[in-house]
Formats: C-alpha cells, sequence, structure tokens
C-alpha cells in the first residue's frame, strides 16, 4: 500500500495528478460531494440549535469505501479537493468520514490547494499542507442549511396555495424575479416617437460625410425636440435655403486601457456574447480544460481553475505573458509596468487568481489537434483574454467637428475616431451588451474651423423609443453580479434550474418567464416580499462572507434569518385562496388582460365572459394550476388556459387563409392545446385526417398567409446532396422545432436559421457545427394530459415506440418518429390501452378513454407517522429503517 493517499474530486483530475506523483503516492476522487442533508423534513432542526443529519448517497458508498481501504494503510492524507468553498466542504465531509471510521488518528489528515494541475503546482502544495479551514466550512454550513430552510418551508406554502407550482429556492426566486420585473417593464413600456435630421456635406476637395442636427434657432435639439412629422418637416424648411461652413474642429487624444483577466462571471459572460455558450456549457467545458488533456503522452492542465472572483495574476503569469507579447508583437506593445487588477466585487471570495492558461506559450492554434471545437474557442478566448490584459494600451484620436450655418441658426455634428495604436485591441476587443449604443467608429475628412461646406441631401428619419431588453444570459449574470445577488460559481446551476422548473425559457438566446413563473413570483412579492428583495440577499451573502472571514458566527445569523422566516411561514396559515387570487389577479391582470381597442378607438372590455356576456373574466386555480374563468361558474363553465388576451388571441383560431391550388383544399390556421398549427382541408371525412404542421417557435401567427402555411405544408423540403457524402439533406419541423436530416441524423436548426428558407452551405456548416443526432433515441415528447406523467419515445428491436408509465404503443410505418407529436403519441397510447383491455377484459389503464360509470369514493389517505427521532450519541446520529439498515448520519 502507498505511503501517502491523495483524495480529490473528479476521476479526471485524479488521473493526471497520479501521473505527477510517485509511486509513493495513491490518488483517489470523491466524485464530487459524498454527504449531503437528507432531502426530508427535520434534517436541520432550528429548534435544537440548527443541528444538522448528514447522509451518505447511494453512490457515494463505493467510493468512500475505497478512500477507506486506502486510507489504513497509509501514513499521510492530503485533502487536496477544488481551492474553493465547496470544495473545503467536501474536504471537511471527508474528514468528518475518516473520524467516523476511527481512521483519521491512523494517518495525519491535511488539507492541501492548487490553482492549476500542473507538476509544480502539485508539489508545491504537498509541501504546503494546512488544516481544514473551520471558518469556510462554516460558511458552507450556514449556506447549506438557509437553502434547505428556505426549500423545506417554502415550497409546501406553494403547492398549497398555489396549486401547479413548484419549489421556490433562496437565490432562484430572486433570479427569478429580475426576469419577471424586466418582461412587466416590457409590456408596461409605451413607445414614444421622435425624430431626427441628418445632412450630407461635402468639403472642398470633394469628401462627403454626414452629419446631425444638433442645434435650431439658438435652441439645443434634446431627444424630443422633433416629437412628429409636422416638426421635423418645419426643421426641415427651415434649413433647406442655409449655406454651411466648420464653425470648430476638436481633436483629443483618447487611451483604451485593456480588460482585467477572466472570473467566472465575466467568463459566462464573454462566452455567452462571443461564442454563444450557454452558463452550464462554458462551466463544463472550462472544468475539462482545467481537470486536463492529452498532450504527446502527457496529461496537462491547460487553464487555472474556473471558480474565482479574483483577477490577480501570478508573478510568473506576468512576466511570461510579457515575454510573450514582446515576442510575438514587438517592444511597443509591452506596457512600461506590468498591469496589476483589484477585485471590484463586494462579495469577492478567496484571493485567487484570475482565470488564465497555465502556460501562455500554448498558444491555441497549437491546440488545435488535442482539443474538440468546444474547447479549442473557449481555451483561445481565455488565452486572448489573458495576454490582452497585459499589453499596452490602445491609443485613438477622436474628432468633433461643428457645422454652422452662416447665421449660426442651425447646427449639426458629426464625430469619429481614428486608431493611431491599436495596442492590446490587437488580440482582443471585448463584445458589449446590446442594450446600448456603440461608438460611432469612422474617418472623417481633413477640415479646418471656417472651411465652406457644400450641403448635399437633407433628410428626416422617423424613430422610436425601444422597451428595455429581455435578459440573456451575459447580462443576467452581470445584473446578479452587480447587486451582489448568489455566488458566480453558482449562476450556472441557477439558470439551469428556473429552466427545469419551467418557470422561464430561452428564446432566441433571451429569457422569457412563464406564466407560471410569474404567478410564482407574483406571490412571493405578495406575501413574502422580505425574501425576494434584492438588497435583503446581498445583505445575507454579506454575512455569508462575515461568517467565512472570522467576523460573525455562522449560528447567530441562522438563528436571525429563522425568527423572522418563520414568522412570514405562519401568516400563511389562514391565508384563503380567495385572498391569493385577488392579489394575483390584481398584480397580473394587465399582463393576462393587457387593453385593446376597437376600429373606432374604444377600449375593449377584455375581461369579458365571450360565453356568457354578464361575466368577468379573472385568474382561477384549479388542481393542476392556473388557468382564466368566468365569474358566473358554475351556470357558465367558460375557461381558457393562461394566455395573454392580446389581439392575436383569438383571431388567429379557425382562420382562412386560402385554397390550395394543387389539391383544391381549404388552407386554415388554427390554435390547439399544443399551439398554433396550419391546417390542410376543413370538413374531411373522419377516416381521412388532414395535413398538420406546427408554426416554428418565434413565428408571428399574425404573420402567417397562405404562401407561408402551403411552404410549411409541404415541409420536410429537399435541400440538395451532401457535397462530401452524397447523401441528400432536408429540412423540416418536428417535435422539438425545426430540424435538419442527413441520412440517420438529425440536427436541430437555431433560432437564428429559418426552416422555410435555409439552404444548402449553410446546412452543411451546421451538420459539421456538433455532433447530429439518430432520430429516435429515448427523448421525451412531453407530460400525458391526464396524469402529468411523461411520454418518451424510443427505438426497440421491433421499430420505434411511444411509452407512458408502463404502456407502449408501436410507431405506425407510415409516421414519422421524428415529427411525433404529443397529441398524436396520446393518441396511440389510448388505442393500444383500449386494445390491451379488450384483450384481457382488465379494468383500463390510464391511457384509456374513461368508462361511463361513476367514479368510486377514494378512501382518505391516512397520514404518514413521523420518523422518530434516533437518539443521540454524542454529535453522530443514526437512523434505522424496518428491513434495510440506512447510511450513516453526521449532526453537526
Amino acid at each position: 500500500m502507498a505511503g501517502s493517499v491523495v483524495i480529490v474530486e473528479s476521476p479526471a483530475k485524479a488521473k493526471t495528478i497520479n501521473k505527477y506523483l510517485g509511486q509513493d503516492y495513491t490518488v483517489l476522487a470523491s466524485f464530487g460531494h459524498v454527504r449531503d442533508l437528507p432531502p426530508k423534513d427535520g434534517s436541520v432542526r432550528p429548534e435544537e440549535d440548527f443541528e444538522m443529519d448528514w447522509e451518505l448517497g447511494d453512490r457515494s458508498k463505493r467510493h468512500v469505501d475505497e478512500i477507506a481501504r486506502a486510507v489504513r494503510g497509509a501514513s499521510r492524507v492530503f485533502l487536496a479537493t477544488d481551492p474553493d468553498r465547496e470544495g473545503e466542504a467536501i474536504a471537511w465531509h471527508v474528514h468528518e468520514l475518516l473520524k467516523e471510521k476511527r481512521l483519521a488518528s491512523k494517518a495525519e489528515v491535511r488539507r492541501i490547494t492548487f490553482n492549476e494541475i500542473t507538476k509544480s503546482a502539485v508539489l508545491d502544495a504537498i509541501s504546503k499542507p494546512r488544516d481544514v479551514d473551520q471558518e469556510l466550512v462554516q460558511a458552507y454550513l450556514a449556506r447549506r442549511a438557509l437553502d434547505y430552510l428556505v426549500g423545506f418551508n417554502l415550497s409546501p406554502v406553494l403547492w398549497r396555495k398555489l396549486p401547479g407550482s413548484k419549489s421556490a429556492g433562496r437565490v432562484q426566486s430572486v433570479a427569478l424575479r429580475l426576469i419577471c420585473e424586466r418582461e412587466a417593464e416590457i409590456e408596461a413600456f409605451k413607445p414614444q416617437e421622435y425624430w431626427t435630421i441628418e445632412a450630407e456635406f461635402k468639403t472642398h476637395d470633394g469628401a462627403t460625410f454626414t452629419a446631425r442636427l444638433t442645434q435650431l434657432d439658438g435652441k439645443r435639439l434634446e431627444k424630443f425636440s422633433l416629437g412628429d412629422k409636422g416638426a421635423a418637416e418645419a426643421a426641415l424648411a427651415r434649413i433647406r435655403p442655409m449655406l454651411f461652413k466648420v464653425g470648430r474642429v476638436e481633436r483629443r487624444e483618447v487611451k483604451r486601457n485593456p480588460y482585467a483577466p477572466f472570473t467566472t462571471s465575466t467568463l459566462q459572460q464573454e462566452a455567452s456574447r462571443k461564442l454563444g455558450f450557454g452558463a452550464v456549457k462554458t462551466m463544463r467545458t472550462a472544468q475539462k480544460l482545467y481537470e486536463g488533456v492529452d498532450i504527446g503522452g502527457e496529461t496537462v492542465g491547460l487553464i487555472t481553475y474556473m471558480r474565482t472572483d479574483g483577477v490577480s495574476l501570478s508573478q510568473e503569469a506576468i512576466d511570461g505573458s510579457r515575454r510573450l507579447i514582446d515576442q510575438t508583437w514587438g517592444d511597443a506593445y509591452v506596457p512600461d509596468k506590468p498591469r496589476i487588477y483589484k477585485t471590484a466585487a463586494k462579495n469577492a471570495q478567496e484571493a485567487h487568481e484570475a482565470i488564465r492558461p497555465t502556460d501562455l506559450f500554448r498558444r491555441p492554434d497549437q491546440m488545435t489537434r488535442y482539443l474538440d471545437k468546444d474547447e479549442l474557442r473557449l481555451y483561445e478566448l481565455i488565452w486572448k483574454r489573458t495576454v490582452a490584459s497585459q499589453m499596452a494600451s490602445a491609443i485613438m484620436d477622436q474628432v468633433t467637428v461643428d457645422i454652422m450655418s452662416k447665421g449660426a441658426e442651425a447646427v449639426f455634428r458629426a464625430t469619429g475616431s481614428i486608431i493611431r495604436f491599436d495596442g492590446f485591441l490587437r488580440v482582443y476587443q471585448e463584445d458589449k451588451d446590446d442594450d446600448g449604443e456603440e461608438e460611432e467608429n469612422r474617418r472623417l475628412p481633413p477640415m479646418k474651423d471656417g472651411d465652406d461646406l457644400t450641403r448635399g441631401n437633407l433628410k428626416s428619419d422617423q424613430h422610436f423609443t425601444q422597451p428595455p431588453p429581455r435578459y440573456t444570459e451575459a447580462s443576467l449574470v452581470k445584473k446578479m453580479e452587480e447587486l451582489g445577488i448568489g455566488r458566480p460559481s453558482t449562476y450556472a446551476s441557477i439558470l439551469q434550474v428556473l429552466q427545469e422548473r419551467n418557470y422561464v425559457r430561452l428564446e432566441k438566446r433571451r429569457f422569457e418567464p412563464e406564466d407560471r413563473g410569474r404567478l410564482v413570483t407574483s406571490f412571493l412579492e405578495n406575501f413574502f416580499n422580505r425574501y425576494v428583495q434584492y438588497d435583503f440577499t446581498a445583505a445575507l451573502e454579506e454575512k455569508l462572507d462575515d461568517i467565512s472571514g472570522g467576523r460573525i458566527f455562522w449560528k447567530d445569523v441562522l438563528r436571525e434569518f429563522w425568527k423572522h422566516f418563520h414568522a412570514a411561514i405562519d401568516d400563511t396559515k389562514d391565508l384563503t385562496i380567495t385572498q391569493v387570487l385577488d392579489a394575483l389577479d390584481a398584480a397580473l391582470g394587465p399582463h393576462f388582460f393587457p387593453d385593446r381597442f376597437d376600429a373606432e378607438g374604444q377600449k375593449i372590455d377584455v375581461r369579458a365572459c365571450p360565453t356568457c356576456g354578464s361575466g368577468r373574466l379573472s385568474l382561477k386555480l384549479g388542481k393542476t394550476g392556473a388557468f382564466i374563468g368566468c365569474s358566473n361558474y358554475p351556470e357558465c363553465r367558460y375557461t381558457r388556459p393562461l394566455a395573454v388576451a392580446g389581439e392575436d388571441a383569438e383571431a388567429d383560431a379557425d382562420r382562412e387563409l386560402g385554397t390550395d391550388p394543387d389539391t383544391g383544399l381549404t388552407v386554415v390556421l388554427k390554435r390547439g392545446p399544443y399551439g398554433v398549427y396550419a391546417q390542410l382541408g376543413t370538413n374531411l371525412p373522419k377516416e381521412e385526417k388532414p395535413k398538420r404542421v406546427s408554426l416554428p417557435r418565434g413565428m408571428n401567427p399574425q404573420d402567417v398567409d397562405l404562401t407561408i402555411a402551403l411552404a410549411l405544408l409541404s415541409l420536410p423540403r429537399s435541400l440538395g446532396m451532401h457535397p462530401s457524402t452524397g447523401v441528400e439533406i432536408q429540412a423540416g419541423i418536428g417535435r422539438f422545432g425545426p430540424y435538419l436530416k442527413h441520412g440517420d441524423a438529425y440536427k436541430n436548426i437555431p433560432a437564428d436559421d429559418d426552416v422555410l428558407t435555409i439552404g444548402l452551405n449553410r446546412a452543411v456548416v451546421l451538420l459539421g457545427d456538433g455532433p447530429a443526432k439518430k432520430a429516435v433515441q429515448g427523448r421525451e415528447l412531453g407530460n400525458h394530459p391526464k396524469d402529468g406523467k411523461p411520454i418518451s419515445i424510443g427505438s426497440g428491436r421491433f421499430g420505434p415506440y411511444v411509452k407512458h408509465n408502463k404502456l407502449f404503443a408501436s410507431i405506425p410505418k407510415a409516421q414519422n418518429p421524428d415529427t411525433l407529436t404529443l397529441e398524436q403519441a396520446v393518441e396511440l397510447l389510448a388505442a393500444k390501452a383500449a386494445k390491451d383491455t379488450a384483450k384481457k377484459g382488465a379494468a383500463p389503464a390510464a391511457d384509456a378513454p374513461p368508462a361511463e360509470e361513476k367514479p368510486k369514493k377514494k378512501a382518505p389517505a391516512k397520514k404518514a407517522a413521523a420518523p422518530k427521532m434516533a437518539a443521540k450519541t454524542g454529535t453522530s446520529k443514526t437512523t434505522t429503517a424496518a428491513k434495510k439498515p440506512a447510511a450513516k448520519k453526521k449532526t453537526v
């Protein structure tokens, strides 16, 4: 047995480090967290001063047993988990488990950290071991307890008072509020008209340029000074007879400094802007680069640790970058002094280095054969940002020219800039969020004060103010960091959870809240407002930082939080559904019932019931969630699913588009339970089903005419033969939206491309841009409308099938599995269930049509007895089950 054991988190990391150390070391992986709070009530007990039970996961037992066997014969144990708070927590958990197994006293257990997986960094860390940082562990314990207390106390309130909603998280709920508030801003936004006037001018040597009107008759023009066409026409008439000259030319030198190296947050933002990566994909790809790749038979970590708030670089990295810059671009690109960056984040955690390549002389072009496409693109981004951060500033000449009429009645302004020295821009320029106007870079002709100019074309342009844009992943991460909400290392999981709970969706790389998410946010704002306040969440993060810094005791933070939070939970016990509905209806009424006007400009009562006419539509709650219903229920049973009652809500349903010239059948647009679709043929015989095709996501039903509908109904269409394989490429629309088909492989068509217009060349590029998927590989179609459980599609020895619970139904050869809809799958399952019932004479399955008999009353479910507390022994607890012994738990 080896003399020393090194415990890391991942097997990939273990494999890399094992090559750096000699035969006296055994390197093992914990495979992430080895213990967690059991997912049941009572795992954190405020009434017992926040004692916590820890449970060994089923998958972790094997890994822990392997570690224990190795430790039994070792003299030293190094806990080498990641150098952040989660890594410190994992090291603590492993140490505690070794204590429970009475192994910690037999071997020296120490903690080591390294910021990069290189031989020198690992050996240096082993030479400088330390103890587990108890203050960091306590900060982890406090954060884990807070998240548990919110989740296991607030979620049941949501389930009882807001049926159909899912769980609520401490930080996720605040992030969701940001997305919902932005959507409310967009809905409430009223565009304002304004006009601008531009003129083309020509210098004496014939050079032309354009300038914008900034002053008229001694008054500076503000944005809305020309508020309508009449004002713009009057200004044009006033300017036309005027003669112009150069009034003033102002030149100034401007320096632009490079950006700091990447932190977790800025890497996620730039990877989203430049590469189109989501936060989860960015972190997953960065993890691979950090853990190492095989280069010439040696596994090497290519970047430093990717979960960091720090922007500093080691002296070795600074010196290496300056040498590289000098060798590659020359001495002019090396600044006189090294650039030192300091983090501006309020709650930056441990002073880690920024994310950088472990060796800057491993240029991206040299890594092409060792990395896949995504890894190479992310590595190149990190390499360029790191190198640019140590380069000289860019120097620009900015020129502003005022053009005046002879009598100074009108003044136009033109601006431009010229890059005199590109500096760091030679390597890298950060992309900007699209919520601001980019600086205009253009070259202006040489001019001097008093030069006469000839005015050319004079024009006015109409504009409308734009609402604030929806958040992208980049801008949302940036906003959360600005507010101090959560940790950059957790942003990826936060955004993923919001999508998994169907609270938000990504449309064209922007977050749009689902109605379910808006309901949850409105509920929390009305009844738990304190806990979705941005400043409250940020203040709690600062307290967690104080715990990690030893400035405050962790249980004091928990006591203060629980006192107020528990009272807020108690306040909802007497809350009625009517009170909840009234609050939600008042808050979300403008969303579900926006103002509409008829052709004469008269306001339409959008809340009037279309069935009875006298009832008022409002928000209702059922067992499966919220819906819109009539106030005259049960006399009037009008209902509709949650949907904005916009102008197209009713108009798009059953709209006739025209006649198909080939078949003579009528083409209509219909709204079904799964969205809007085009249909060929109406009033057909029952045995003859009309052809239907769903509208692609993002296509406005109001924009669909006969031509577009016929093009959709003709899908899939052939794009031609692949130039390399000679196999036909088709474009069509399936369950998951537009797709490309190449042989047996399928590839999703991005939102920026149109299935109706995409060409062969673009299709070849997309097919080569990542792995295409086989048509039928066990994917989900959606949830069954009766029980909400998933329906999946797969392929077996007898061909493709759909599956719901334990019921399988074959997909007929006439139907394409890739284009099979959820509605069609439900029909296939129902037919199969009815067939099975008829054969066996058994009770109908869940998928079969309901029987015509009165259902029996269900006996009330017995309340499960509360589990008895296990007797405490010291600081540990063990819970036993009736048949199978449970995993060991640790109480803190």
